[in-house]
């Protein structure tokens, strides 16, 4: 994964002073958010759409139903871009134009891999879970066979923080 932003589709950071370049610090910003949203295109029309995630230190997991416009899309261009912001809020100020946003957000694109083993569909899916619940549960096959788990083979990421 490349951290640095020399390349990165988004550009240099302008706010140099909010950017986080600590590779630990973004994965703990990513660990702790519990909604991701992800970006995806449709010729020239973005679709952009909030999943329940999970990162297991190297790609990043969501499940889907198999049909519906994130799955024709993702079919049709694997290229996605994703978000994660916590501890958002504002940082009030006497002028109306300079209330700022405090928050810490990571903002990533990579490739979209649909998982067809269900072993790591099963990983991926105690991972979800475990967001929400220290229960451990069993998947069906019917339930496997019918949920798709999306993989995003992360390729580039950067955070941004302020207010901290």
């Amino acid at each position: 994964m490349n951290v640095s932003m020399e390349n990165h589709p988004h550009g240099m950071m302008r706010r140099k002073e909010r950017e986080i370049t600590d590779r630990r610090e973004i994965d703990a910003i990513i660990r702790s958010g519990n909604i991701m949203r992800i970006a995806l295109v449709d010729g020239d029309i973005p679709f952009l759409v909030p999943v329940f995630y999970a990162f297991d230190d190297s790609a990043l997991y969501f499940h889907s139903a198999q049909a519906g416009t994130k799955m024709e899309l993702m079919k049709r261009n694997n290229n996605i871009c994703f978000e994660i912001s916590v501890d958002q809020g504002f940082i009030e100020s006497g002028e109306a134009c300079d209330f700022e946003a405090r928050h810490r957000t990571v903002i990533g694109i990579g490739k979209a891999v649909f998982v067809e083993d269900d072993a790591e569909k099963i990983k991926a899916l105690d991972l979800i879970v475990a967001h929400f619940s220290q229960k451990i549960f069993e998947y069906p096959k019917t339930n496997l066979d019918r949920t798709a788990v999306i993989r995003i083979d992360i390729e580039s990421v950067k955070g941004k923080k302020h207010g901290f």
